[in-house]
């Protein structure tokens, strides 16, 4: 039945797109979130250059866990006995102390946001985990709903979101027609404001489990962004070339998924999960292919602007305000020349962002010798 399903939309998107005479199947997604192919490969290469250190990682976690690899299910298993917890007065007071080491904007901000209730956070049976945030465009308003238990990963979530409202707040000078952003830059200011915190909770760690735990928390999501999302790209531009020869099958689907992740991962896991591709929401949406780069894209692309901000000698928060403005009129080629002076058509770009990760990973690696 999920074959089925997939064949039809591949098979329809396929069809069309030869009507328009569209020989790529990547020109859509691309065209939609603003950004060039020689870009889109860029960021690939400069993560593929550094997989080895992800590797490692993954191979220091089994060990940890008492594996010799660890398997797809292993990938979320805390490593850490860490258990320390923050309320939720607690994790706001700590997201607007942080936020407001960037810039008295976002910490004003997230204050008002706290102060009027536009975040329903509690945990409660039935509530499934994880956050979203929606906008209310007439009255120029944001609404924050997620599940929050306690972890300083929940801390990160809801500055996650914040980053997401704060984004909307700063397009508010912006004619509504101007507010629209493509996904891959969607994740710029909740990224932005996630590491914030995330930066700030290690450096405040008050044990050595603590830190570990935490450490580990950033890599985790590096490891998603550049393993997982990677795999989803692989294993779907290969399911678009082989059904532009007829149907695919749900055997030959479950080859397709486990060979992009092995490949993916550095063939560094004992069991993968063929059949992620039928579970997998993403490859299911009837709008556009392909959304899983965009989301790597900004992460990377928010690691640049974050790296940026701890250079500067004076305050960053007007120019990354002036950068948010910008994320819904101009390609991400413009808008990076502009506001960081960089050609991310280039690989040299991504590995900045890349190397920052690869740092978390040398830190985990010292701290679980």
């Amino acid at each position: 039945m999920f074959a089925r399903t997939l064949n039809h939309l591949g098979g329809f998107r396929l069809q069309t797109y030869e009507a328009r005479g569209w020989k790529s199947v990547l020109k859509e997604p691309l065209e939609y979130n603003r950004m060039k192919e020689e870009t889109l490969n860029a960021m690939w290469s400069a993560i593929t250059k550094h997989q080895a250190s992800f590797v490692q990682y993954l191979d220091r976690k089994a060990k940890l866990l008492g594996k010799d690899k660890l398997a797809w299910s292993d990938l979320d298993a805390p490593v850490s006995a860490s258990t320390n917890t923050f309320s939720y007065q607690k994790g706001a007071e700590f997201i607007e102390k942080h936020f407001g080491q960037f810039g008295s904007q976002m910490a004003e901000f997230a204050r008002h946001a706290f102060k009027n209730a536009w975040i329903e956070a509690e945990d409660r049976p039935g509530k499934r985990p994880g956050g979203f945030c929606t906008l209310f465009p007439m009255s120029e308003e944001s609404r924050i709903f997620m599940t929050y238990s306690g972890s300083m990963s929940n801390v990160a979530t809801l500055a996650h979101e914040l980053g997401h409202a704060f984004h909307s707040y700063a397009l508010r000078p912006k004619h509504m027609l101007n507010r629209n952003y493509a996904m891959n830059v969607a994740e710029t200011a909740s990224t932005f404001a996630e590491m914030i915190v995330a930066d700030a909770a290690v450096k405040e760690a008050t044990s050595k489990d603590e830190k570990i735990a935490l450490v580990e928390d950033k890599i985790q999501r590096s490891v998603a962004f550049f393993m997982n999302i990677y795999a989803r790209f692989i294993f779907e531009t290969r399911f678009y070339q082989e059904r532009k020869e007829g149907l695919v099958s749900a055997t030959r689907l479950n080859e397709l998924m486990e060979e992009a992740q092995k490949e993916a991962y550095g063939n560094s896991l004992s069991e993968y999960h063929p059949r992620f591709w039928a579970s997998k929401l993403h490859f299911y949406i009837t709008s556009v292919p392909f959304y899983n780069f965009p989301y790597t894209f900004g992460y990377l692309f928010s690691l640049s602007i974050y790296a940026k901000a701890l250079e500067a000698s004076e305050n960053y928060e007007e120019k990354y305000i002036d950068l948010l403005r910008d994320t819904a009129v101009m390609s991400v080629e413009d808008l990076a020349m502009k506001h960081l002076g960089e050609d991310i058509t280039k690989e040299e770009f991504w590995e900045k962002g890349v190397k920052l990760c690869v740092g978390d990973v040398e830190e985990f690696l010292s701290l679980t010798e």
